[in-house]
């Protein structure tokens, strides 16, 4: 993908010392809607007007998924990031990591860290248990009571994929496995928008014929569809589809992930690497400058103040067109699947293939 400028041109920035004024967008198309308003958020991160009414969206925030989850851990990387300007928080249902967000951001606003509640932008998901018509609201309502807050900025459904109804778990059974009545999910996720509980919704883990599929039966359409996006994995037919249709991509795994135990594939990339060496920057700051640069937000998860504040280091310089093509030359593979969330016994009754279509 060529990019005249370095910025996408949904991306504005918000600046501490003048919090009021702000780096016009490029004349770039985008994936986020360009109609939107102007943030007043104290943070150096860009954010992207996201939706119909452009509703800002940090660049990069930080992920709470963590495994083994170690409470005390979370609090302190939620309040470094917070220290450090991050301003979005991605946490879910599954990850039992609301409650210890919601301390960690309350902690924040009493000691100063952030002004109020509305400086911060928080996502969170219902899980495949809940992805039924009369669970989604009261999940969501357990997870705001969990956050301690009255509203999340982003909603999202976790994966086009039902489950038994149970707590949030996984692995989880095979056999448990239900169809999904998409259209009772989403007016349920709609619900939650219109009640003022959820400001914008959207889907992750959806491919392109599951978002068509959303897409005809939506009065509401998905503003964010959050996914695995890597140099390794680089979604481009995904990332052309919802850029065509307002719909603002969001990376997880922005490095590779943290369920490989020896080999990193975008930190230990060869490519990354050599491209990070000339110009000074790490590996992984080589990534997450490429996933902005497709205009496309993030959520990476570290605990290391020193990971932090490089995560953001990424804004002031970019990648040349010579970087761009050694990166879109990289081979390709996607790490996260279906496969990874259910035990590996027992046999479906439904057929969940399309959930984990390879869409390069």
């Amino acid at each position: 993908m060529h990019i005249l400028n370095f910025s996408p041109a949904n991306a504005i920035y918000t600046i501490p010392a003048t919090p009021h004024k702000h780096r016009g967008p490029h004349k770039q198309q985008g994936m986020a809607s360009p109609a939107g308003r102007s943030s007043t958020r104290h943070s150096k991160i860009p954010e992207f007007l996201v939706g119909p009414i452009g509703q800002p969206m940090p660049a990069v925030g930080l992920g709470t998924a963590s495994h083994p989850f170690v409470e005390e851990e979370v609090r302190a990387a939620v309040l470094t990031a917070l220290e450090l300007g991050y301003r979005h928080i991605d946490t879910a249902a599954l990850y039992a990591s609301e409650w210890v967000v919601g301390e960690a951001m309350a902690e924040a606003v009493r000691c100063g860290i952030v002004a109020s509640r509305e400086e911060l932008f928080v996502t969170s998901k219902v899980w495949c248990t809940q992805c039924h018509p009369q669970l989604v609201l009261p999940s969501l309502k357990e997870s705001l009571q969990n956050l301690q807050m009255e509203y999340v900025d982003l909603y999202l459904i976790h994966w086009p994929m039902a489950v038994k109804p149970s707590k949030p778990h996984f692995p989880m059974k095979r056999e448990d496995i239900v169809p999904m009545d998409l259209r009772g999910v989403w007016q349920a996720m709609e619900e939650c928008h219109q009640l003022g509980l959820a400001k914008m919704i959207g889907v992750s883990n959806f491919t392109t014929k599951k978002l068509q599929e959303l897409l005809a039966i939506a009065k509401i359409p998905p503003a964010v569809n959050q996914v695995e996006l890597n140099p390794t994995w680089q979604q481009k037919k995904l990332i052309e589809f919802c850029k065509d249709r307002s719909i603002q991509v969001a990376a997880y795994s922005p490095l590779g992930g943290q369920r490989i135990p020896k080999m990193n594939p975008v930190r230990q990339s060869d490519v990354l690497e050599e491209i990070g060496r000339a110009r000074g920057k790490s590996a992984a700051q080589i990534s997450l400058r490429w996933i902005y640069e497709q205009g496309a937000s993030m959520v990476v998860k570290s605990l290391k103040r020193e990971r932090l504040k490089e995560n953001i280091e990424i804004f002031d310089w970019e990648l040349s067109d010579g970087d761009r093509l050694k990166i879109g030359q990289i081979p390709q593979r996607k790490l996260i699947t279906v496969q990874n969330l259910l035990c590996p016994e027992g046999i479906s009754s439904v057929d969940i293939s399309d959930v984990d279509v390879l869409e390069m």
